[in-house]
């Protein structure tokens, strides 16, 4: 259950669509999901936690710099970033 899974082609997709995930590695409209891929470490967990009472996929992406790593959520259909390192 803590298990860390790959993400999809269509996972990283997702990612990149994002504006805020876009803007933090100046990602261009040129930019393929796989070559994003190639930039970063990214997992997701099948979460559950009881004090957030958050049930569901859980992303975690870290770049090539030391620091705390994005943290997304699925909320729905959509990813929404909940945690940003600056």
């Amino acid at each position: 259950m803590n298990e860390p899974h790959e993400l999809s082609s269509k996972e990283w997709k997702e990612i990149i669509a994002l504006p805020a995930i876009r803007e933090s590695w100046g990602l261009d409209d040129d930019t393929t999901p796989e070559q994003f891929a190639h930039m970063v470490y990214g997992v997701r967990f099948n979460f559950m936690s009881t004090a957030s009472r958050y049930i569901g996929d859980l992303y975690i992406l870290c770049g090539d710099a030391l620091g705390e790593p994005v943290t997304l959520i699925r909320h729905g259909k959509r990813l929404f970033v909940v945690k940003w390192a600056h």
